[in-house]
């Protein structure tokens, strides 16, 4: 994603893609799913990642460059993620 007003997700159809967007609506983040190109992602200030095993996972590096800051989620992916642990440990999940 770029900037605060774009959560962008390509990962197919799965569970936790589909929460992950229900929560972004929940939370009045603007969501879309589109391809992305490489060097978009490269310029990102934040990025996530959903799978079944990892849930919704910060992503602080790709190739060797790091997205954001580097070190720690950012804000949007922050507040994802807390709402998506906080339902995971209300259903028994986390």
């Amino acid at each position: 994603m770029r900037g605060p007003d774009q959560i962008d997700s390509r990962s197919g159809a799965g569970s936790c893609r589909a929460l992950v967007l229900e929560i972004a609506r929940d939370l009045d983040l603007p969501a879309r799913e589109r391809d992305m190109s490489l060097t978009e992602v490269y310029d990102a200030d934040e990025a996530f990642v959903t799978g079944t095993f990892g849930g919704l996972t910060p992503v602080v590096e790709v190739d060797g460059r790091a997205i954001g800051g580097g070190a720690a989620p950012g804000p949007i992916t922050a507040r994802l993620a807390g709402r998506y642990a906080e339902l995971m440990a209300a259903e028994g999940g986390a």
